[in-house]
């Protein structure tokens, strides 16, 4: 049923209820004068006083009811239309209730903490059902997003938004801040061993050793002929170029060994202080950041990158789409995989679910003091700015159903009492007058 549905239904019960109400009143107006005019003698006397309180107390709760939300026939009674003339205060006295009994961060922490947060979420993820509902729901929330960015405005607010963002990025200093983390704790110096260990095992293989000597023997050659030519009738060039290379090669390997076995080595500190000296002046040094920034615009205003970004992002959007479109989607099974895993993880692991409701509780407790004047504040606001007559209607619809039986019990009890009294008077005071 649609809310316009409910309401109808609501006002048509109301109208009900306050018809029966008046049809009580006007019958106890029928009986009192009808038993007037037959005399208010014998039974006439009973009927009298009994429709003579109904129609008093229905009259005086028809009053008290109508009081509650307007003037009783227009006219401008002391102490009524309740609620409209007390709106403001109403206003102030709700949002201090909700304020105190339910964002009272004590109470709420207690509560929450009652809850079991993270034993309610293993539950909850231990019905497959209720998992797939969920992925489900989030599959469909996906392909609504895909389907927005391939909106032309929005596309072209993203890039100028990014492109913006990349224009004031200062990648000098992200670069530094990257190779001060690379090199924490001596970092760089593995990275250090890891060349040399490489160089090392070059220098070490035959065929660069026969490079090598190729070019000292060339080189010879060129530079001294003449000299080669009387030496070579002693011994092969090449040979003295094998054994040079080789030498050369064993010398380089036992340099190499030397620094990585030596933490103090001068090559390691004048490595060291290459790297430190080069992070700061990235950091701090404005031609190097301009040189940087210039790569990065230069970059920026390539056609053939921009180009590149569009067709990867459409690549990207055309493969989730079929993903996402599919009952089978390979995304929503890992994404309900993992949270079945959680699931069994919260079950089993109760350290794991103390920590989360830790969590929880400490992030309730920051949000409740962050959000709690501001909802107290805007419950009153909300309430003092609603139009008077909608606040009327509304709590009428609400609480005017039970009214009227206040009234119908006015009419029924009224009369009653005026039957009691009546016999009061009639047995009662004879009674004490013959005592």
């Amino acid at each position: 049923m649609s809310a316009e549905a409910r309401l109808s239904e609501r006002e048509r019960e109301l109208r009900r209820l306050q018809a029966i109400a008046l049809v009580l009143l006007l019958a106890a107006l029928v009986v009192l004068l009808f038993s007037a005019w037959m005399g208010g003698q014998g039974v006439w006397a009973w009927t009298l006083a009994f429709s003579e309180a109904a129609v008093v107390g229905a009259l005086a709760d028809w009053f008290a009811v109508v009081a509650l939300f307007r003037h009783p026939m227009g006219l401008p009674f002391p102490h009524t239309a309740i609620i409209p003339a007390n709106k403001a205060r109403i206003g102030d006295q709700l949002a201090l209730f909700v304020r105190d009994h339910f964002l009272e961060p004590n109470i709420l922490l207690q509560k929450l903490a009652l809850f079991d947060p993270a034993a309610r979420f293993g539950q909850w993820l231990a019905e497959p059902a209720q998992v797939q509902s969920w992925v489900d729901a989030v599959r469909g929330w996906s392909l609504q997003s895909l389907d927005w960015l391939d909106d032309a405005r929005l596309q072209l607010a993203l890039n100028e938004l990014l492109t913006d963002a990349l224009q004031r990025w200062n990648s000098a200093q992200t670069a530094a801040q990257v190779l001060r983390a690379l090199t924490k704790d001596g970092r760089h110096h593995a990275v250090l061993d890891a060349g040399l260990l490489k160089l090392a095992q070059v220098l070490d293989q035959d065929e660069v050793k026969a490079q090598v000597s190729a070019r000292l023997a060339q080189y010879a050659r060129a530079e001294w002929p003449k000299m080669i030519g009387v030496i070579s009738v002693f011994k092969s060039v090449d040979s003295m170029a094998d054994e040079l290379s080789t030498k050369l090669a064993q010398a380089m390997i036992l340099d190499v060994v030397a620094v990585l076995q030596d933490a103090e080595h001068p090559l390691r500190k004048r490595y060291e202080a290459k790297v430190m000296d080069y992070i700061a002046r990235l950091g701090e040094e404005q031609g190097i950041q301009a040189a940087f920034n210039d790569v990065k615009m230069q970059l920026l205003q390539r056609p053939e990158l921009t180009e590149y970004s569009r067709a990867l992002v459409q690549e990207v959007k055309a493969w989730l789409r079929a993903d996402l479109g599919r009952e089978d989607s390979a995304l929503a099974r890992h994404l309900a995989q993992a949270m079945a895993a959680l699931g069994d993880k919260l079950r089993d692991d109760a350290s794991l679910r103390a920590a989360i409701n830790e969590h929880v509780l400490a992030a309730a407790d920051k949000l409740v003091v962050d959000v709690r004047d501001g909802v107290t504040e805007h419950i009153a606001k909300t309430v003092k700015n609603w139009d008077e007559a909608q606040l009327v209607k509304s709590l009428e619809l609400s609480v005017g159903r039970d009214l009227q039986y206040i009234r119908f019990n006015g009419t029924l009890v009224g009369g009653v009492i005026g039957l009691g009294l009546h016999a009061l008077l009639t047995y009662g005071v004879p009674l004490l007058h013959g005592v």
